[in-house]
């Protein structure tokens, strides 16, 4: 049985079944991740179409979608031979780049399963943004690592924005819908601690740091970790400064101040702690010295005195020393809403006398 093309020369079944076969076995992986499978289309001249799956081949005179995150587009881009036969056919696949729905409506795309190539990530972000878009999608998010880096001014250019950047990847974002983002923004404060820590014969102990105000004496001070708690972070910070081992009492008081390193925001909370050992041993890399101080000697230093803010912290903690102040102790509690642990804190008084009853 013989197939005539108008303006073609004559094809028999049997080549046409070995072309459908051919370009089956081409495309035979093409399939959704939940078991679509997806029609192949070939444009040939005369506006007509040959559709292939695996398992057939037909002639259809109209075209077929794809739909998901795989569609397969191949076309007789070049035309030679007798009567304008199709010769020489070019494929290119696109596709919707690996990602996951967030709880806003938007998506995060997987960066361990983006194109090696920038070459080939140019197309397949255009169509992912264009797939996203018509989904309805708000906000995109791209992490790309550091060896992703030659990505990062593609993005850009295709319109991302820059978040966050950590030591490993910088974080991007597109924002789809007409009108404002509606994105939350980098996070906004730099945490920091410092431990007040007096021992039996009300000392405090103090350190002179090597980059700080020459001659002045402070509490030992630094910025907590990433997952790290306040109380936790504190009795850190003065282990690595002075090898104080101490143990967690109130958080005194807490400072909040704007602008203060890359114009961030600065949150620093005062802890009382108590002291565990004695034995001094200074951190050479930050510390120039550390000792323990005698209280009056401490307050009475000028660089204190002369600040309304460390006399004031200053004046707290001698409070609290004396139980005429309450701190806020800490408590391990889970809520329902996520259910994940965390730490509040908050006063915890004695009716009676009015004391803090610490840890």
């Amino acid at each position: 049985m013989e197939i005539k093309l108008p303006g073609s020369k004559s094809l028999s079944t049997s080549e046409l079944i070995h072309v459908g076969r051919t370009f089956s076995s081409l495309f035979s992986s093409s399939r959704h991740k939940d078991g679509v499978r997806f029609s192949t289309q070939f444009h040939c001249p005369k506006g007509m179409l040959l559709n292939t799956t695996s398992n057939n081949t037909h002639f259809s005179d109209k075209a077929i979608s794809s739909v998901g995150p795989l569609a397969a587009e191949t076309s007789c881009h070049a035309i030679n031979g007798i009567n304008g036969a199709c010769s020489n056919l070019y494929s290119r696949n696109m596709r919707v780049l690996d990602a996951f729905d967030d709880d806003y409506g938007g998506v995060v795309i997987d960066p361990e399963r983006l194109p090696a190539n920038p070459s080939a990530f140019v197309p397949i972000l255009r169509f992912s943004l264009s797939h996203w878009k018509k989904m309805g999608k708000k906000g995109i998010w791209l992490k790309l690592l550091v060896e992703q880096s030659e990505l990062v001014p593609i993005a850009v250019k295709e319109g991302f924005q820059y978040h966050h950047a950590e030591q490993g990847y910088v974080m991007l974002t597109y924002w789809l819908p007409e009108g404002p983002c509606m994105l939350p923004a980098n996070a906004s404060h730099q945490v920091g601690v410092g431990g007040f820590v007096v021992n039996q014969n009300t000392e405090v102990l103090v350190v002179q740091e090597k980059h700080c105000a020459p001659g002045l004496w402070k509490i030992p001070t630094g910025f907590i970790l990433e997952a790290e708690e306040i109380y936790a972070g504190a009795i850190r910070e003065v282990k690595e400064e002075t090898g104080i081992d101490t143990e967690f009492v109130e958080v005194i008081a807490f400072r909040h101040a704007h602008n203060v390193a890359f114009e961030k925001s600065d949150l620093f909370f005062i802890c009382m702690l108590r002291p565990l050992s004695t034995q001094i041993i200074v951190d050479d890399l930050e510390i120039q010295a550390a000792k323990w101080m005698p209280l009056d000697e401490f307050v009475e230093q000028p660089l204190i005195l002369e600040d309304s803010m460390f006399k004031k912290i200053i004046d707290i903690c001698i409070a609290r020393l004396g139980e005429r102040y309450c701190g806020l102790s800490v408590h391990q509690m889970v809520s329902k809403f996520d259910g994940k642990p965390s730490s509040l804190y908050y006063n915890v008084i004695d009716i009676e006398n009015i004391n803090c009853i610490g840890n």
